[in-house]
């Protein structure tokens, strides 16, 4: 049977059974456990993960002449481990002319990605090369890859302390490339991606591809004023800021109703935003706009991008915020178009911050939907201290993310901050970020911590792969906050999901809601390789996380424990689980309580299998219980290491 590529509710790289290690080799059958073939939808009460519109094809489950390359069993990460950092934790590496890897489309596509790794310049900095794209047989294109935004070196894992400068470990390896086809190609069309003579990269490392058939540009909505009726120009290379913030301005004001990107690639040196009412002239403004609609052609086809690094730009934006994108104070819709920065590290070598593509108090109102954010320090930071500008206090309330695609950053993908409540992100896809995918940070930089709690956040129908630093998706303090209909997959050293009391949020309250999650190869060790993490790990740190409900979730080939409770000061009390599978646990048990944890757990209808420390495991002198009176777990043996 030959495997089939996956699509949208298809969890990359599947379960990776017994490939060889090199050479040609056909795609061979295997599939993740309750996920559904391409194409297909589960039924409604079981659909998990983004509905996107491309169908995504890992190198190693087509056919291909190369060497494949698979991770360690515990999938150590930071010491230049390409198969780590790997989708489905396998990639296929070409060496030489001639090696490639193809597949067979399962729907039309006029686009492509190639997630890939490709040798930064001896000097650091990145260097860009080709790849052949081949259709039939047929030469279609060269692929333009660039390492400029991945090789992150240092064996620190604190990311401030990385660098862009070569020598010893590295890691962030991978990036994306992306272009629009000349052509369109129907479904069963053999596509190769190839090294051919001119393609003279040391090596490629290809982890997946994905295709896509993109829409035209849509036409401007009547209602809706362009940017080059301010002077913008499209696809020149001249920097169309002012063009922008003056049709942005015109909107704020009244003047027109929305602001339209038309098609085209339009340079953005300053990030979007209101003239300081108090410090008109400020360099570090930070009022966002208000009462604006933005809308563009698609997020394939209107594309804001920058070329200066954001600690560079001087200008009026705050350095760590970035020179690009939009800051947001209240009642704002943006949808349809990309915001691509030019970020290559967190902080390192003397504070070079990547940006924010998306940031401010955003307040009510605001729904961003079709928005591409790549190559930013942060997608989308929700939230501003109370003490920045105590008159336009305005947490986010309301807040819409959805049909989004964040890729490729240096740190989360959307933090839900600074007491943002009734919030949500859905059907939206996220992939190789540098810290939390997706968060709720429930902090105390508010103007009055017993009611400015981040609550009722919503984080439903998502698909997250390959966060290379921290969780897939995290949630710190609050109460009604809830994880449902989720699918996370190869976390480099963090959980899938975490519930935790570090970064001192406010209290966690209520309850918190993890629901028809499933977690794919997620969890790992970090700090030094000291702390192993489970799939979904709950810690407390220093306050108690009460009020925890996990269910319908499914658990499949974790790095080390399926669920975990961490040893902290504080307690995890009264948590349920229910009707939950957890299968191959590879370096540690089912359930863990660490020695030092806190707390009590009910287990009902878990059912646990083939985990290498045992079903579950209270460690010596912990302070935790496990009821398993209404448990249904099956007993099996414990899986060789």
């Amino acid at each position: 049977m030959t495997r089939t590529p996956r699509s949208s509710r298809l969890i990359a790289g599947a379960l990776g059974l017994g490939l060889a290690t090199a050479g040609l080799l056909p795609a061979t059958a295997g599939a993740v456990p309750d996920a559904p073939a391409a194409g297909q939808k589960k039924a409604a009460a079981a659909e998990r993960g983004a509905d996107v519109p491309y169908v995504e094809y890992e190198a190693e489950d087509g056919t291909y002449e190369g060497t494949l390359l698979e991770a360690d069993p515990t999938r150590p990460f930071g010491h230049t481990n390409f198969a780590t950092e790997s989708s489905g934790r396998k990639s296929v590496r070409l060496d030489s002319t001639g090696q490639h890897m193809e597949f067979t489309s399962t729907s039309a596509t006029n686009s492509i990605v190639v997630r890939n790794s490709i040798p930064d310049a001896p000097d650091g900095g990145g260097q860009e090369k080709t790849l052949s794209l081949y259709a039939d047989g047929k030469f279609v294109q060269k692929v333009k890859l660039s390492s400029k935004h991945s090789w992150l070196y240092g064996s620190t894992d604190d990311p401030e302390g990385l660098t862009n400068r070569p020598g010893g470990d590295a890691r962030r390896l991978f990036d994306e490339s992306h272009a629009l086809l000349k052509d369109s190609y129907p479904a069963g069309t053999t596509f190769r991606l190839q090294r051919d003579a001119d393609d003279d990269a040391a090596y490629y490392v290809v982890d997946l591809v994905d295709l896509e058939q993109v829409a035209p540009p849509a036409e401007k909505p009547a209602e809706c004023t362009s940017i080059t009726e301010y002077g913008a120009k499209p696809d020149d290379g001249e920097d169309d800021t002012k063009a922008i913030q003056a049709a942005v301005d015109a909107d704020q004001k009244g003047e027109i109703d929305c602001v339209w990107i038309p098609a085209g690639q339009w340079r953005q040196e300053q990030k979007i935003l209101a003239v300081d009412p108090k410090y008109p002239g400020n360099p570090h403004n930070q009022v966002g706009i208000r009462d604006v609609t933005i809308r563009g052609a698609g997020m394939w086809h209107s594309q804001l991008y920058t070329l200066t690094p954001p600690h560079e730009a001087g200008g009026i934006n705050h350095p760590h915020e970035g020179n690009f994108g939009f800051d947001i104070d209240d009642n704002t819709k943006i949808s349809d178009l990309a915001i691509f920065g030019s970020g290559t590290i967190r902080g390192g070598d003397g504070g070079q911050e990547g940006g924010v593509g998306l940031n401010g108090r955003f307040g009510k109102n605001t729904k961003i939907d079709h928005v591409w954010i790549e190559h930013a320090n942060v997608g989308a930071w929700v939230g501003r201290d109370y003490s920045n500008i105590p008159e336009l206090w305005n947490p986010g309330d309301g807040l819409e993310f959805s049909d989004m695609r964040i890729r490729n950053t240096y740190a989360d993908g959307v933090n839900f901050s600074n007491g943002t409540r009734n919030s949500t992100v859905s059907n939206s896809s996220l992939r190789n970020t540098g810290d939390d995918a997706l968060a709720v940070w429930a902090n105390k930089y508010v103007k009055d911590p017993s009611t400015d709690v981040g609550h009722d956040n919503t984080f439903t129908g998502n698909t997250v792969q390959l966060p290379w630093r921290a969780n897939g998706i995290a949630v710190y303090g609050g109460h009604g906050n809830k994880i449902e209909n989720n699918l996370v997959s190869d976390t480099m050293n963090y959980p899938g999901i975490m519930l935790a009391t570090d970064h001192d949020p406010l209290p966690f309250s209520g309850q918190t809601l993890i629901a028809n999650n499933g977690l794919y190869r997620t969890g790992g060790a970090f700090w030094g390789e000291q702390q192993e993490f489970g799939a979904i790990t709950l810690f407390a740190q220093g306050q108690d996380i009460p009020g925890v409900t996990i269910r319908d979730t499914d658990i499949h080939d974790s790095t080390y424990d399926g669920i975990q409770f961490k040893s902290g000061g504080g307690a995890t009390p009264d948590v349920k689980i229910s009707n939950v599978k957890i299968s191959k646990s590879n370096n540690g048990a089912g359930v863990r309580a660490h020695g030092g944890a806190r707390g009590s757990v009910a287990l009902c209808d878990v059912t646990i299998t083939d985990s290498a420390d045992g079903d579950v495991l209270v460690e010596p002198g912990s302070q935790f219980t496990v009821d398993e009176g209404c448990s249904a777990a099956r007993k099996k043996s414990r899986s060789q290491r």
